[in-house]
């Protein structure tokens, strides 16, 4: 997986791993997965099987980890469509009817494992400010109680396809992938992230000013080289 999210789920993996995690990554945007017809054929005709034949094929199947991982981007205030429409199609692992848990309808899965299944989000933003995830975050827990799992933590990275500059510039931004990689062992052996590490991994590593001035100017930097570029190949008249 490449860009901000690429780089800020790679030491979390390292982590996962090094505690003896199986993990299996998977792209979602790589995938072929339809979008959900809302036609119920699995639970009423066909139950538990989609009337598509795609991806979802083999993702159902690994949706029934007993760990699952949503990394993401903060996309338009909250996850990326591929995935959203992958999370709509889960709906096969669920009986139709409905039951009271926790004082709220839900379906029953059709998964008869104890409800030790867990769930955590990563993901990364261009903005500063941490609250732009909470969207994203609400939305991520929902999921993990209609899925009948534990929500195990946010790793949350403002700014994060901005660390790599930060870190030629003479920044230290060592700290931030090592609370990455030890989120991943903590949630391995603990079964949660604490919030030390969440904490650590969201701080801030300069001021708004600071970070507005220095975005704007790569946009200008590159809309100027984009400008020179399209003068150098236009025809000259």
């Amino acid at each position: 997986m490449k860009g901000a999210t690429g780089h800020t789920l790679s030491p979390f993996i390292d982590g996962l791993q090094s505690a003896g995690v199986d993990v299996n990554l998977v792209c979602v945007a790589d995938l072929c997965i339809r979008p959900c017809l809302g036609c119920f054929s699995c639970w009423v005709r066909t139950p538990g099987r989609c009337v598509h034949r795609d991806s979802m094929d083999d993702m159902l199947a690994e949706m029934q980890r007993e760990l699952l991982i949503l990394a993401t981007p903060v996309y338009v205030d909250g996850m990326t469509g591929p995935l959203k429409t992958m999370l709509d199609r889960v709906i096969p692992l669920a009986e139709p009817w409905v039951e009271l848990r926790d004082g709220h309808c839900r379906h029953p899965s059709r998964n008869s494992s104890p409800g030790t299944a867990k769930m955590a989000l990563l993901s990364v933003s261009g903005f500063y400010e941490l609250d732009n995830f909470d969207p994203l975050v609400c939305h991520a827990k929902a999921i993990a109680k209609n899925l009948g799992r534990q929500y195990a933590g946010s790793l949350l990275r403002p700014y994060a396809s901005a660390l790599p500059a930060l870190r030629r510039n003479g920044q230290d931004v060592d700290d931030i992938y090592l609370a990455l990689r030890q989120a991943g062992e903590c949630l391995a052996q603990e079964g949660l992230i604490p919030r030390d590490i969440e904490n650590r991994v969201s701080r801030h590593l300069v001021t708004r000013d600071k970070y507005i001035e220095g975005l704007n100017q790569q946009f200008r930097e590159q809309y100027r080289a984009h400008v020179t570029e399209h003068e150098a190949t236009r025809p000259k008249r």
